[in-house]
């Protein structure tokens, strides 16, 4: 944890940009795999984790702003629970260890609500994502698990976000940390992988060096020879000469602070011809997103930048044709690259998701609709402290191929045919995570090796 005079002010900031009323934040449970006492691994809830700091199951917490009271809810292991589990802090020392002095056994929590409702307290809480929050959330305020995306509380997730999304130098240091060991994971995958083995190898490969920091992966890893999925969890393949093996994966820390690296590897000792042109053009389109990065500009000009980059870079190749911002505005550049540039990164490697991407990308204003620009998760202005990944790639989809073909659709941006005859090519991106300052956009942590020059280096 962090001194408790972070997590003193964190809430006190709060207090002062909701004004009135009582917070009500929920921790997470543990979560069963497939009996009660086979778990698992427990991951508290991020805003719960940034306003206590508390790794720990089964808590609840009020702050009640009108009467100036804040309450941990939980409750003490018995002497059962330490049989199997050792000797554990009490809620109270837990409490202590983040400034708070009040707690309560989880049953009251019930009797605080139904006091502030009879009181007309206005009680606020977040979008919720797991089943069992929204259950409680049934119990003690009688909202259902159907109608929680309609009756939370607008003014917490804005003052939520507002905070979050700034890391002070105490988040730095921490997702610094986080870069670096994900930036070892990678390194890993690109001396090991060789013909023969299975993705699974890899994947066993890259969450080795997470356990042996001392934390654990920050998502699930993707490591495979179909990049041409962006979300590829499936390790079953075998390795062969001549494939591209794409592997996004992270580190997360103790203090669950986030890294969130991708890179592209030649399974042969060297990069063909063919690969080497495609990947050239994503690390142009990586360059030119990073450097349309500027202090209070929006992150969608690094977008653009990366788009229009790619779709130049395949009209040298011959895949595409007609003028780049054009094709942009239109979303033919998406059957090449059909998701966004980036997101925001913290204590979620994709941060703040559950409380909404119109509001922690995009400052409550309408997001796109249109196929490709719509999965671009950040677009708003960057303020210093805003931590983001860059990650542009290049991907050949079959099924998207055929679909729009044969719907005559971007005639007169893509050529078809020569598209087709890489349908089987694959996928390729490089990600980095980076930080916005008043001066400019910063690297995290240390380089990862990206150069066609490095990774043949170390294959």
């Amino acid at each position: 944890m962090f001194q408790k005079s972070t997590y003193i002010a964190r809430r006190n900031e709060l207090k002062q940009k909701i004004g009135k009323g009582l917070i009500l934040l929920f921790g997470n449970d543990e979560s069963s795999m497939n009996y009660a006492d086979n778990t698992y691994h427990f991951r508290q809830d991020s805003t719960f984790l940034y306003y206590f700091g508390i790794q720990h199951p089964g808590l609840a917490a009020v702050i009640d702003i009108d009467n100036d009271m804040e309450v941990i809810f939980g409750n003490d292991y018995t002497i059962d629970d330490i049989v199997w589990m050792g000797p554990q802090p009490t809620i109270q020392e837990r409490a202590e260890s983040c400034g708070v002095s009040m707690v309560q056994e989880l049953r009251k929590l019930s009797g605080m609500m139904d006091l502030a409702t009879q009181m007309g307290q206005k009680i606020h809480f977040l979008p919720l994502y797991r089943p069992e929050n929204k259950i409680k959330l049934l119990e003690l305020l009688d909202v259902a698990p159907k109608d929680v995306m309609n009756t939370f509380s607008l003014d917490l997730v804005k003052a939520v976000v507002s905070q979050r999304e700034i890391k002070t130098a105490e988040e730095i240091e921490q997702i610094n940390e986080a870069v670096n060991v994900s930036v070892d994971m990678h390194v890993a995958a690109m001396k090991f992988v060789r013909p023969g083995m299975t993705e699974a190898q890899v994947a066993a490969e890259i969450h080795k060096v997470a356990l042996a920091a001392g934390g654990n992966i920050a998502f699930p890893i993707i490591a495979t020879i179909n990049g041409q999925t962006l979300h590829n969890h499936y390790h079953g393949n075998t390795v062969k000469d001549g494939d591209l093996f794409l592997v996004d994966a992270g580190y997360e820390n103790n203090m669950c602070y986030a890294g969130d690296l991708s890179s592209t590897i030649p399974v042969s000792k060297l990069f063909t011809s063919e690969q080497k042109d495609i990947y050239e053009i994503t690390l142009a389109a990586h360059q030119a997103a990073v450097d349309a990065l500027e202090f209070g500009k929006p992150f969608k000009n690094a977008h653009i930048a990366a788009c229009t980059t790619i779709f130049n870079g395949m009209k040298t190749m011959g895949f595409t044709k007609g003028d780049a911002m054009d094709a942009f505005h239109e979303g033919a550049h998406a059957l090449f690259f059909p998701c966004g540039t980036g997101h925001m990164m913290g204590l979620d490697v994709h941060d703040m998701e559950d409380l909404g991407e119109v509001w922690v990308g995009y400052d409550g204003q309408p997001k796109s609709t249109q196929f490709g620009l719509k999965s671009l998760r950040l677009a708003k202005p960057l303020q210093a402290g805003h931590v983001f990944t860059i990650e542009p790639g290049v991907y050949f989809i079959p099924e998207l191929i055929d679909l729009w073909r044969g719907q005559n659709k971007f005639n007169d941006f893509i050529n078809w045919e020569k598209v087709d005859s890489y349908r089987n090519f694959g996928g390729v991106r490089n990600e980095e995570d980076f930080v916005m300052t008043e001066n400019g956009a910063r690297l995290l942590g240390k380089p990862k090796p990206k150069t066609i020059k490095e990774l043949e280096a170390l294959r």
